[in-house]
């Protein structure tokens, strides 16, 4: 296990069926390995409010941790029709 539960991490890659991006930070509540032996977790995405909006799971690989030289930012996300927003990583400082 790479990442110690109830940590936020960033997404590496679009999950387009999640409606979320690379970059998009998620909190991992839950461990596990895939049957193909792949480390995975249960991930929970949250709303700029704090507000869940939903728990994913997602491969380890998909996934890497908040680093200091790092800016947070804010984006609207469709849901139901209406715009949710999400917070995310804008951009990685130099």
């Amino acid at each position: 296990m790479k990442f110690e539960l109830y940590q936020d991490v960033v997404l590496t890659r679009d999950l387009p069926e999640e409606r979320l991006k690379r970059g998009d930070i998620v909190k991992l509540v839950e461990h596990h390995v895939a049957r193909d032996g792949e480390d995975g977790y249960g991930a929970e995405v949250f709303n700029a409010l704090g507000q869940t909006l939903t728990v994913i799971t997602v491969p380890e690989s998909a996934l890497e941790p908040l680093r200091e030289d790092e800016v947070c930012c804010v984006r609207a996300l469709e849901q139901n029709g209406h715009p949710a927003r999400f917070i995310g990583i804008a951009a990685r400082l130099w």
